[in-house]
């Protein structure tokens, strides 16, 4: 990892923490390909080779105005990551590990068809899908603060990491893991 370029030629990547142990297996850190054109598309388990930030601006293109347009999205995340840097004065590389350490939710449900009836049941969720549904609801809380108010994109993506490291009831991946724990402790 020493031999690792900055990340958008800012950030240092080489010296980062990341205390969940079943997330690191699954962090992947490399910057020197941001812009793999789907390589790992449709091979099972492939997406775990993609860089952490490369996933971060795919879940940012699911977005309504981001579809199909990475180079937006791309965009989108580097200045995010400037505006946390400026907030912050840590790097954004790390404060993002802890957005989604503290936005993964460790356990959910699934539904089990016993006797005739569907009774939820409370599993632990695996360590690549923890890592996808963090993405996923980090940039869904970016998006969906941007209708609220005349935030830019880039500030409410900036505010939603930040909020979700310091694990921040406020931040909408952090309280949808909340719910999805809730609901799961209800249902051992």
């Amino acid at each position: 990892m020493n031999d690792m370029p900055p990340l958008f030629g800012k950030y240092d990547v080489s010296n980062l923490v990341i205390r969940d142990k079943g997330l690191a297996k699954y962090i992947n850190l490399d910057t020197q390909k941001l812009h793999q054109h789907a390589r790992h598309a449709n091979k099972r388990f492939k997406k775990a080779n993609l860089s952490l930030v490369e996933r971060l601006i795919n879940n940012m293109m699911r977005t309504e105005r981001y579809t199909g347009k990475k180079i937006k999205a791309y965009n989108v995340v580097k200045n995010a990551f400037d505006i946390i840097h400026k907030k912050t004065k840590e790097n954004p590389v790390q404060i993002l590990i802890q957005a989604i350490e503290n936005a993964a939710p460790r356990e959910e449900t699934t539904r089990l068809f016993l006797s005739g009836i569907y009774v939820p049941q409370a599993v632990d969720s695996a360590p690549l899908r923890r890592l996808d549904t963090a993405l996923r609801n980090i940039c869904r809380g970016a998006v969906s603060k941007t209708m609220k108010n005349k935030m830019s994109i880039e500030e409410c993506l900036a505010d939603e990491i930040i909020k979700a490291s310091k694990d921040d009831p406020g931040s909408f991946a952090v309280m949808k893991k909340g719910e999805v724990e809730r609901i799961a402790k209800s249902a051992r």
